[in-house]
């Protein structure tokens, strides 16, 4: 599988809003990079960051990756118009439906090597950042999540005329399997198999592992 990269996006934490008169501050409204070439770290793509951590970024969450494919029915549907930066995504790509990759697959970007760690979560910043309150609600319902890529190896990358190249696919739970793990109301098998999933962030294990521990035995 190779996914073309039509944008690769950075921002630095800024105020995108104000609750209960407190400046509401994140990294999420992303544009364009105009560099031909990017470097990609442990923790973030160079110029890139997050402002509360102890949600946002992390190992676990070095690159955010969103598929183009799923503007249509945002915009048709749902009057949200998209474009590169639109979901805060470092990535946009132009496929990469969450069915068609797994919790643990891997791809080569220039000399990056990343990991598929977990589904994307929405919060109350995504619905500030598009100016729609009921977009969470949206993504969580449809499932078109995006996901996060941990950097397995640090190096440069190319932000033109760029593919994302699946160099090893781990046959493990989809992308969109571990989103309604945690987020709908599977069975329990495909809970199991998500726990199961190898590469799985930790945190999302543990959120699936609470909700096995709740059904009744």
């Amino acid at each position: 599988m190779k996914l073309r990269i039509l944008s690769v996006n950075i921002a630095k934490p800024s105020v995108i809003g104000r609750v209960h008169d407190e400046p509401v501050v994140s990294g999420i409204a992303k544009k364009p990079v105009g560099d031909s070439r990017v470097f990609v770290r442990a923790l973030n793509i160079d110029g890139d960051g997050q402002a509360d951590l102890s949600v946002h970024g992390g190992f676990d969450k070095a690159v955010y990756a969103y598929p183009a494919s799923h503007w249509p029915w945002w915009q048709g549907e749902h009057g949200l118009q998209c474009a590169p930066g639109s979901f805060g995504e470092n990535l946009t790509l132009e496929q990469g439906d969450e069915t068609e990759i797994a919790i643990g697959d891997r791809f080569t970007w220039g000399d990056v090597e990343l990991e598929v760690a977990q589904p994307r979560a929405p919060c109350f910043k995504f619905a500030m950042h598009t100016a729609r309150v009921d977009a969470p609600r949206l993504m969580t319902l449809s499932g078109r999540c995006g996901f996060y890529l941990r950097v397995l190896n640090e190096g440069f990358a190319p932000a033109t005329n760029a593919h994302l190249e699946r160099n090893l696919s781990s046959g493990s739970a989809s992308v969109r399997e571990a989103f309604f793990a945690v987020l709908g109301k599977p069975p329990s098998e495909t809970l199991k198999k998500v726990e199961g999933a190898p590469g799985l962030a930790r945190n999302w294990r543990n959120a699936v592992e609470q909700r096995l521990n709740a059904i009744p035995r």
